[in-house]
């Protein structure tokens, strides 16, 4: 029963017997996401039958050593797949691995020899869980070895961002890529697409018709989309000092986001029909010229400061990070999509490390009446606005105002929540999601490489300023006291939303 309950909110469907490929299966991202998620995935009968967990590593492991690998860090990220006997003997069966150098021709015969191991499992799911300087050669060497044909089973590569740093080299990887695989074989994944509140948003907005009215610039003054973090930077030092918070977070993650809120109603849910209409929000979008970049962008890097009672250290004091360095670890910026449905409505995107809170959340603010007839006792409460929550407490909540119960005409704000914790403890995780559409084939969350391409023309001017700068605005760690932030909302209704982790409350 469990299981069902679970298949519904995932997907019914079951995919086929699936040889799971995992280069890097000794990394942090494996360890942490894929092993937890391919665990929970087989405890709700979501693999298809007879697939198998393949790792691929370096090191001289022995396929026990592997066994014993995945058994310690299920052990640590999703014990219940471990605690549980059965379980654990069930998944150690789909278990295999295969070692050796990713430039040497030899480990991808040692993988093509796995994969026609055993009749009936040819299908294969290749996960490129390591670094993008590396894509190139996996790819290339894939299909050197006969494993991008496709005549005997469905083969598709999977690759995490960064895609690229800039315009140039996310062309330039794209063609890579292409020379190797067919576009409908590669999956340029994005968790943030497979959390549940930003994929209830399409639901929420295609299968309801009640806002739809009101979804444009004649109702809405502003979007606000945030991504708050209260940790720092943490042991990426290597990664963010070349990426920072604007590449990190919002040419990926918050501009697909953007483009989810914006978009048409597609002709079908095709994945290439939704990514057409993702497509027109980024080519709609306006141009920013160099000297506008300081009136629609901010950046702030994080300095030392206490935090619930504990010395944080400066981003420049970090381990690995150059004592000068003008990485930025918060970001904003505010867009403007030019067509009918959103000329004028800014679109106003945020994103930074050593905030107050762990907080993510799309917020679309609605125009207030043109006649104020009554007005709120409560201060610092913003009304008339949608809420999608991504973390903490994934949910909607629409804010409005009602009367205070009683002979006065006292106004308080109330809140509409949907919370997605009333469907129970079953929800999938993004990971778990997006595995399941990359086996079935469902290419909708995916990002299209003239979407890649397209965002990063969009961000490039903004790169190129901040590039050209040997100095760097700083905030308190623990703190939203960022120096230029609160410019970019000049002239929006109510300004930011509060951040704080209770402000759903």
């Amino acid at each position: 029963m469990a299981g069902d309950k679970f298949a519904s909110l995932i997907g019914s469907e079951r995919p086929e017997a699936t040889n799971i490929v995992i280069f890097g299966a000794g990394g942090d991202l494996t360890k942490r996401k894929l092993l937890p998620a391919l665990a929970h995935m087989h405890r709700w009968n979501l693999l298809g039958p007879h697939s198998r967990i393949i790792g691929c590593v370096r090191q001289k492991w022995s396929k026990s050593h592997w066994v014993n690998y995945v058994h310690d860090q299920l052990l640590h990220y999703f014990p219940e797949a471990v605690l549980n006997p059965a379980s654990w003997r069930r998944i150690a069966e789909k278990l295999d691995l295969v070692n050796g150098d990713l430039s040497d021709p030899a480990l991808y015969r040692q993988l093509a020899d796995a994969l026609h191991a055993d009749e009936g499992k040819k299908n294969a799911l290749f996960y490129l869980a390591i670094p993008p300087s590396w894509y190139e050669c996996v790819c290339k060497h894939l299909h050197d070895a006969g494993l991008a044909d496709e005549s005997e089973g469905f083969r598709r590569i999977v690759v995490e961002k960064p895609f690229g740093m800039d315009l140039a080299s996310a062309r330039d990887l794209n063609g890579k890529l292409q020379s190797y695989f067919d576009e409908s074989q590669i999956y340029r994944i994005d968790h943030y697409l497979g959390k549940e509140a930003v994929q209830n948003l399409m639901v929420f907005r295609f299968a309801n018709s009640v806002l739809e009215p009101l979804w444009n610039r004649n109702y809405i003054d502003h979007v606000q989309i945030s991504v708050s973090e209260s940790l720092g930077i943490g042991y990426r030092a290597g990664y963010y000092e070349t990426s920072g918070a604007f590449r990190d977070m919002i040419q990926s993650h918050l501009m697909q986001v953007m483009t989810l809120v914006a978009m048409e109603p597609p002709v079908s849910l095709n994945a290439d029909d939704v990514r057409d209409e993702k497509m027109k929000v980024l080519r709609s979008m306006r141009p920013i010229a160099a000297e506008d970049v300081e009136h629609i962008a901010v950046r702030a890097q994080y300095a030392a400061a206490q935090v619930n009672g504990e010395d944080v250290p400066s981003y420049r004091d970090e381990q690995n990070v150059a004592g000068d360095s003008c990485t930025e670890t918060f970001a904003a910026v505010k867009f403007y999509v030019d067509n009918w449905r959103w000329q004028g409505v800014p679109f106003v995107l945020r994103t930074g490390k050593r905030l107050p809170d762990r907080v993510s959340e799309i917020c679309i603010r609605f125009k207030e009446p043109p006649q104020k007839l009554f007005h709120l006792d409560e201060e610092h409460v913003r009304n008339n606005e949608l809420v999608f929550r991504l973390q903490p407490d994934e949910g909607m909540q629409l804010s409005m105002t009602a009367k205070q119960p009683g002979l006065s005409t006292h106004l308080r704000g109330v809140k509409l929540d949907a919370t997605y914790g009333m469907l129970g403890s079953g929800m999938p995780e993004a990971y778990e999601t997006l595995l399941h559409d990359v086996m079935l084939g469902e290419a909708g969350l995916f990002s299209r490489a003239d979407e890649v391409e397209e965002s990063w023309k969009i961000v490039a001017p903004v790169l190129d300023v901040w590039a050209q700068q040997t100095d760097i605005a700083t905030y308190a760690a623990g703190s939203l006291d960022i120096p230029g932030m609160d410019a970019l909302l000049d002239e929006c209704e109510g300004g930011w939303r509060d951040l704080s982790a209770d402000s759903s409350s």
